[in-house]
């Protein structure tokens, strides 16, 4: 399901290469549809995942890049002559941030609009937005010719709000955008839409969806706050509270754990070094690594539960059996195993499948849902 140019049989098999290797049950991506010629040719297919820690992209010309979801922009004359651009985007943004007005503008994996902040916050949160997108389109490297239909990925219970919020920031960078939930969006690209249950984890939220053959509706949905945020809440706590001397700031806690997060009882030591008055000084985190990183699974099996319970009971246990661990939380070392081992004691069994491409997963199925969609569907959403 490839756009056709002057080499069809080169785009499809990178495509195939790029997009379609999930999981090591993972079906190629299906042939290319019959549409209409706008369709066939001068169109760019994207498929987005807009995440509160990282921004992705999968597209139909074979580009995949991803960003951490951080923008800035210069405070003053000074900072704007240091660092010569206008705006600055992810780890680069980061790394400067105390020359920028800094903006991490997804919380829970939806916009930082609501009326409890200020305008001004309001105002700086969906420009940064709004860039952020125009960034990873740009990073897509569409051609000047090209119409550019995206399909993004939101959680799965944001608020109709968010939703036009974040379609009004895409607009002035594509001709034409739908969204999708983001546990969907894992399902379709793995072709895994009958008796399935979806745990995607971001940073912000970890989204549960039952697919079941349709389109999920809201009561298939569940959205939760126990997510990579809320690890990093958890494990700073718990730094405070077993090493008060220890001297750290958010950053370095999230980086910490993407370095080391492990659930396993036998999981290898976490020693790293923090600053104690100036001193660099050595901490055994493992304990307190292992705990904040078992935190997310009670919350996420509890969600599941629910989503079991209130389907058909033939098809109960089916569904138990056929769960796919997803998103960058998913990259937490042992948690399938985790997640697993507390359904079958709290729910009577359980299988959990963790997906290859944690990174891509999102945005490899939004990426299938836009080739899938025929040409005239994208012609009304103009």
């Amino acid at each position: 399901m490839t756009k056709k140019n002057e080499t069809p049989k080169k785009v499809q098999e990178e495509n195939k290469a790029e997009v379609a290797q999930k999981t090591t049950e993972t079906k190629s991506a299906p042939a290319k549809s019959e549409s209409s010629s706008e369709k066939e040719a001068g169109v760019l297919y994207l498929g987005i995942d807009l995440g509160t820690s990282r921004t992705s992209v999968s597209a139909s010309n074979g580009v995949r890049e991803t960003v951490a979801s951080y923008v800035g922009y210069p405070k003053d004359v000074v900072s704007r002559k240091l660092l010569k651009k206008d705006v600055l985007f992810g780890s680069e943004a980061q790394d400067n941030r105390l020359s920028l007005d800094f903006f991490r503008p997804l919380e829970h994996g939806v916009l930082k609009c609501s009326e409890g902040n200020s305008q001004e916050s309001v105002e700086g949160n969906v420009k940064a937005a709004r860039d952020l997108i125009g960034e990873i389109i740009r990073r897509s490297q569409p051609r000047k010719d090209e119409l550019i239909y995206a399909v993004i990925g939101v959680p799965a219970q944001a608020s109709i709000n968010n939703k036009e919020a974040i379609i009004k920031a895409a607009r002035e960078s594509v001709d034409s955008v739908m969204l999708c939930s983001e546990p969907f969006s894992v399902a379709y690209g793995l072709d895994m839409l009958d008796d399935v249950l979806v745990i995607d984890i971001g940073a912000g939220t970890t989204d549960l969806c039952r697919m079941h053959g349709t389109m999920p509706e809201d009561s298939d949905q569940i959205t939760i706050t126990h997510a990579g945020d809320y690890v990093d809440n958890e494990l700073t706590k718990l730094l405070k509270e077993t090493f008060p001397e220890a001297q750290f700031t958010v950053n370095m806690i999230k980086e910490i754990k993407e370095r080391f997060s492990n659930v396993s009882e036998d999981m290898p030591r976490v020693k790293v070094e923090l600053p104690v008055q100036g001193k660099p000084t050595e901490f055994d985190l493992t304990d307190i690594m292992r705990k904040a990183c078992n935190s997310i699974v009670p919350g996420i099996v509890d969600g599941l539960g629910k989503l079991v319970a209130t389907f058909d009971p033939e098809f109960q246990e089916r569904l138990k059996q056929r769960v796919l661990l997803a998103g960058g939380g998913s990259q937490i070392k042992n948690l399938d195993q985790a997640i697993e081992a507390y359904m079958q004691s709290e729910l009577g069994s359980g299988k959990v499948l963790r997906i290859e491409e944690a990174m891509y997963g999102g945005a490899n199925g939004a990426l299938k849902i836009a080739h899938d969609m025929p040409g005239d569907f994208w012609e009304k959403l103009k």
